[in-house]
């Protein structure tokens, strides 16, 4: 597989998923929309996972394919908001006044989503 190739193919929805995840931001422990989303996203995926880890967390798992491979790749990202208000100037802005995306937990978990979708495509190398 050619991960930069595949990498822009997935850019748009990529972008669509931070979007998402932006305008649904959730104080810490109470992410219970965006673990909804997330999970649904690996179940399109057929990617495994546990849920739920610590209240609203979610482990997902990747059996590579290839025999006789025992390389492990652990990836994190954090999903809660800040509370704070956001200008609506934009429109994907926050729809829940109070929380926002400031710090970029959205666009973590976008990145996470993308290369766990990528690795699961690739498991077999």
């Amino acid at each position: 597989m050619n991960i930069k190739q595949r990498t822009e193919e997935l850019f748009p929805q990529l972008v669509r998923i931070r979007r998402e995840l932006h305008q649904h931001p959730e104080p810490g422990f109470k992410e219970h929309w965006t673990s909804a989303y997330i999970c649904g996203l690996l179940d399109e995926w057929g990617i495994s996972y546990e849920f739920p880890v610590a209240g609203t967390g979610i482990v997902a798992m990747i059996q590579g394919d290839k025999p006789g491979s025992g390389n492990t790749v652990a990836l994190r990202a954090d999903m809660d908001a800040l509370p704070l208000t956001e200008d609506i100037a934009r429109p994907f802005c926050s729809l829940h006044p109070g929380h926002m995306h400031a710090c970029g937990h959205d666009a973590h978990v976008a990145i996470a989503l993308g290369t766990a979708r990528i690795l699961m495509e690739s498991r077999s190398e």
